[in-house]
């Protein structure tokens, strides 16, 4: 028999020797060394184990337990055999680094509504809550329910939806609009710029001067409320929904987010509701009509031109006398109702904050 069939014989019986729980506490204590060790070097660790589980244990009890005490002659071989059959494991050269903590994630860029009281506000269509329907000036309160759901579809459409803002499309508005009103609405767009005191449906639409402007983030942040009351007049009742909301947009020159800053549209509204020849007419008296603030003041068409920083001076900001607005008081401006119409329009205004 030569070396190697005896050294295998013998393995095979003192490892028969050892009982099943001799086997189970061993294994138990190798888990448990492992399973305190550092996790870079736990991983290395448990490859090594994985791959010669067997062998080893039979070198940890028989080479060291019987073979040094019986035949201390056949240990030599045994290293000889062992390390032809085993594979090489290289401990890394690198240090071993310690147990660190991953991070969650990345620390979340701040907010550009940080630092003002636009912080607070609702993000988009969540700030236009209506006030509970009920039946008013003639009006049954479904009438008037129906009603304020135009309202607020007209809210979205003139100052949150993207083709308004930043494509200038006065078609969402529009639609929305009575007949005989959407009518006037799209010729007055449909001539430009209008003689001083003629009708403007630009100034009913926040809509940034064409390639102006892109949204530094699509957030949008909203505040106000909306009145109901009643009225009477020309021969007409019903009800009359007075809205006042503030929308403050985060804006970049395209491409340039160095230059992003805050404009706030002061949306003072209002609109009548009532029947005619039995149906029900929602008539937008007036419409966006308190102005922008952080937009340029000499420009006139309709338009909204932010005020970058290092944009030309503006001519009209130079000329002002009179002191400064702030633009996130509601009750700082109209209240809608001065029924100017969209007549020239009032694109800017002068604040101390932005």
């Amino acid at each position: 028999m030569s070396d190697m069939d005896d050294i295998d014989r013998r393995f095979q019986e003192l490892t028969a020797q050892i009982d099943d729980e001799e086997r189970r506490k061993r294994s138990r204590a190798v888990e448990r060394e492992w399973a305190h060790l550092p996790r870079f070097r736990r991983r290395r660790r448990r490859r090594i184990i994985a791959a010669s589980a067997a062998a080893v244990t039979a070198v940890l009890v028989a080479a060291a337990g019987v073979l040094v005490t019986y035949r201390p002659e056949l240990l030599d071989s045994a290293r000889t055999v062992l390390a032809e059959r085993l594979p090489v494991f290289e401990e890394d050269a690198a240090p071993v680094p310690e147990e660190t903590t991953v991070p969650e994630g990345e620390a979340m860029a701040p907010s550009p509504f940080d630092g003002s009281p636009a912080a607070d506000y609702a993000d988009g269509a969540e700030g236009l809550v209506m006030p509970p329907a009920r039946a008013l000036g003639g009006l049954g309160e479904k009438d008037v329910a129906k009603a304020l759901r135009r309202v607020r579809a007209l809210l979205k459409a003139s100052n949150l939806d993207h083709r308004t803002l930043i494509e200038g499309d006065p078609k969402p508005f529009a639609r929305l609009l009575h007949p005989e009103e959407r009518k006037r609405f799209l010729k007055s767009i449909a001539r430009g710029k209008p003689k001083k005191g003629e009708f403007n449906g630009r100034y009913w639409l926040t809509s940034f001067a064409p390639k102006s402007t892109e949204l530094a983030t699509d957030v949008i942040k909203v505040h106000g409320r909306t009145k109901l009351s009643s009225f009477k007049e020309n021969g007409f009742s019903g009800a009359r929904i007075k809205v006042n909301y503030l929308f403050v947009y985060a804006v970049r020159r395209p491409g340039r987010p160095y230059t992003t800053m805050r404009v706030i549209a002061h949306n003072a509204g209002e609109v009548d509701v009532y029947r005619q020849d039995g149906e029900l007419v929602v008539w937008v008296r007036n419409w966006n009509s308190d102005g922008v603030t952080g937009a340029r003041c000499d420009a006139d068409d309709g338009f909204v031109h932010p005020f970058y920083e290092g944009s030309p001076e503006d001519e009209e900001v130079t000329r002002a006398t009179g002191a400064p607005i702030d633009p996130y008081d509601l009750d700082d401006g109209s209240d809608g109702s001065d029924g100017s119409d969209g007549e020239d329009g009032d694109t800017c205004r002068l604040a101390h904050r932005t």
